[in-house]
């Protein structure tokens, strides 16, 4: 949305929804597939659901919010552009107070620009050895579902409306959903994939911030 010019005041609740959507998806696909973990995912989620809350309740104006979003895409991007080849080490949770604090801003970015949270939580569950990758894209997708819910939330108490073309963004979301996890799990490599997605938020990111 943000490389093809969307009006800020449609990206967010646009974001939201889609990502409402495609996470809850994924997080049952994680769910039965054992990767879940609760003792992660709850210290994360008792901040930032009410953060998130907070956040979509407010709108910023439009030089702030592009300046921001712009900023987060660039932060997620380059975990993805700039990956390495990643290894196994022993993980452990944070501590209670680190993960408040943690979810509890991811969380208010969250609400505040409809990003969900994925960009910025799952690197930072890798980087600091919190979890595995597939554990931490488990709770990451999870942490997307109740963030986006609770931002929507706090969004529509105050606008009381959502764009218009929000049925076929939807719609455009799941097919190309489809299409992507087919050429994912058939044609693209893993390093492929991260390095597509990276250079994506990188241009989207800058566009913002050049704008």
């Amino acid at each position: 949305m943000a490389l093809f010019g969307f009006a800020p005041a449609a990206i967010k609740p646009t974001a939201l929804v889609l990502n409402v959507l495609v996470s809850a998806v994924v997080s049952l696909r994680f769910y039965r597939a054992g990767y879940f973990s609760r003792h992660l995912f709850w210290p994360l989620a008792l901040a930032s659901v009410p953060a998130a809350l907070l956040g979509g309740c407010i709108t910023l104006p439009a030089r702030m919010f592009n300046d921001l979003l712009g900023a987060l895409l660039l932060v997620g991007a380059f975990p993805f552009v700039f990956n390495r080849k990643s290894v196994e080490n022993s993980v452990s949770p944070p501590r209670l107070p680190l993960a408040l604090l943690a979810g509890g801003g991811v969380g208010l970015l969250s609400g505040l620009t409809g990003v969900g949270g994925g960009v910025l939580i799952t690197p930072l569950l890798l980087h600091c050895r919190w979890a595995h990758a597939k554990p931490a894209a488990a709770v990451s997708a999870v942490f997307i579902l109740v963030n986006s819910v609770s931002a929507l939330i706090g969004h529509l108490s105050v606008a009381r409306s959502l764009p218009s073309g929000l049925p076929l963004y939807a719609c455009a979301a799941i097919l190309g959903g489809a299409l992507g996890s087919q050429l994912g799990s058939t044609h693209l490599s893993a390093s492929a994939i991260h390095r597509l997605l990276g250079t994506v938020l990188l241009i989207a990111g800058l566009k913002l911030l050049l704008a």
